[in-house]
């Protein structure tokens, strides 16, 4: 018999996909994925930041990828089994794909087990609160922060909202 108040039917919490920056640790509330992909060849982008993997083909849409180890940290990621391209919906149903390292776990857990850890980096506004647990600190990371104004430009020009959109020739 459940506990008064406690769930029925569903698992309490929200799932999260961990992966990793480096050695550091960080989680995508798994409700911002929309498919997790093998590395996968990438169309690359001539002249564009070294953070922007390139493009691919997704069911008749072109998708921006971004390197996320790339743009947090000036390395790229490193080429391995569990390096995968997580899709994700991004602002105003956007695709955007990011590649990412270790991307082999989830963890179901209450959002508030996160906290504000007191900094305020207006240069990677994507860092979300942290949560510590055994294996040490795990940060979130918010989806729609990823991008400044001026990677948005260059990822989801205005002229390219056709084929972005998949309605291009």
């Amino acid at each position: 018999m459940n506990a008064p108040g406690a769930p029925t039917g569903k698992l309490a919490g929200t799932l999260f996909l961990l992966f990793t920056l480096g050695e550091q640790r960080f989680a995508l509330p798994a409700r911002a994925v929309v498919e997790v992909l093998p590395l996968l060849p990438l169309k690359p982008v001539p002249q564009a930041p070294a953070w922007v993997g390139g493009v691919f083909a997704y069911r008749g849409k072109v998708v921006p990828v971004i390197d996320v180890r790339a743009l947090a940290l000036g390395e790229p990621a490193v080429r391995r089994t569990s390096t995968r391209i997580v899709l994700v919906n991004y602002q105003q149903g956007l695709c955007l794909g990011l590649v990412l390292e270790h991307v082999s776990e989830t963890l179901r857990c209450d959002p508030s087990e996160f906290k504000p850890y007191g900094l305020a980096n207006p240069e990677a506004r994507y860092l979300g609160p942290i949560r510590e647990d055994a294996r040490g600190l795990l940060q979130w990371i918010t989806v729609d922060e990823l991008l400044d104004e001026r990677a948005q430009a260059l990822l989801y020009a205005p002229g390219n909202a056709a084929l972005l959109d998949g309605e291009g020739a």
